[in-house]
């Protein structure tokens, strides 16, 4: 809706509102203030994993806090506005060099939006806005590799093909001498892997004695696969998150024997091995530079309109169907 003088009033939001259900919602855009910007939106990635658990009303209240979305409205389990992948254009405010300028902002699904310019990070030239999307799991995967630690030659498997898991693969694949193989139950990943420079094997192939092990498929049976991946005294960086289930783990015999080290990563902070230097715009915005390459167009794998999205994310989101990295087009009037 607009006003009496032609700016927008209003916008709509999806909004994750009961167990498998979601809906658009008007909602009023307030007034810009100070350095505020009004942001067009013109793609949203849909964050499969993070996303899956919010519409079966999976997350653990104890997480509540810690996995509040930077912008998100509502709280959990419902009704509550998510996402953290959007690339749009700048109406309108803030400073003159970011009018007309193509951003991404870690903001939920919304075709209209106002936001601190500070919110809104500049996409490179190089990298389409539709690829743009791409950039929270791509920061995502760049700080578990300094989680890692890993490096040139190194041998390094990453147990599940879903978008992280193929980011983790695309940039160790770039390393000189590594060895990377992707460990995956979809044989249909192959040309994905091996376009990025990797291997590809199904579980009961998984290599063994690797240097690195990357863990992304979000199953208790791939945790115990990359487990059983890593060498002696290698490290298995787990980048799964589990919402409010548990995962039991064989940690007796081989896992002490073979003096194995399981981390944690989590894009909330910045790797401990970068933090005194780096913040996380910094972080953000590499991220965003290293989109720059059109393989990854491939890992984009279906678009919906904006005003379609409540009927179809539902099945989005299922774990059966093989979808990596949807997205949200907003090119439809909203009435």
């Amino acid at each position: 809706m607009k006003g009496a003088k032609g700016g927008l009033r209003s916008a709509h939001a999806l909004w994750y509102v009961a167990k498998g259900q979601v809906e658009l919602r008007a909602e009023p855009l307030p007034e810009l203030a100070g350095d505020e910007v009004l942001v067009r939106t013109l793609f949203s990635a849909v964050s499969r994993g993070t996303e899956r658990l919010i519409i079966s009303g999976s997350i653990a209240e104890s997480e509540w806090d810690r996995m509040r979305a930077p912008l998100q409205a509502g709280e959990f389990p419902f009704p509550v506005k998510y996402g953290y992948c959007t690339t749009g254009v700048v109406e309108r405010g803030g400073p003159e060099e970011l009018r007309g300028r193509t951003v991404f902002v870690l903001h939920p699904h919304q075709n209209f939006f106002v936001v601190p310019s500070c919110c809104v990070v500049p996409v490179p030239e190089g990298v389409p806005p539709r690829r743009a999307t791409l950039a929270a799991n791509m920061e995502t995967a760049l700080n578990a590799i300094w989680d890692a630690g890993c490096g040139p030659a190194d041998r390094i498997v990453v147990v599940g093909g879903g978008l992280v898991g193929l980011l983790v693969a695309f940039l160790t694949a770039q390393m000189p001498g590594t060895e990377v193989t992707l460990v995956d139950l979809r044989p249909e990943r192959r040309a994905l892997a091996e376009s990025f420079g990797a291997r590809f094997a199904h579980p009961n192939e998984t290599p063994s004695n690797a240097d690195c092990v990357f863990h992304a498929s979000t199953t208790e049976q791939g945790l115990i696969t990359a487990i059983n991946a890593a060498g002696v005294e290698g490290t298995v960086v787990e980048l799964s998150w589990y919402g409010s289930s548990r995962v039991s783990l064989p940690l007796g015999g081989a896992f002490h024997s073979r003096r194995l080290k399981l981390v944690s990563s989590q894009v909330g902070q910045v790797s401990q091995s970068r933090r005194s230097r780096w913040s996380c715009r910094r972080r953000l915005e590499a991220a965003l530079a290293l989109l720059q390459d059109p393989r990854l167009d491939a890992l984009i794998t279906s678009e919906t309109d904006f005003v379609d999205a409540p009927n179809r994310l539902p099945t989005l989101l299922d774990p059966a169907v093989p979808e990596i990295a949807p997205i949200i087009r907003y090119s439809e009037p909203v009435t």
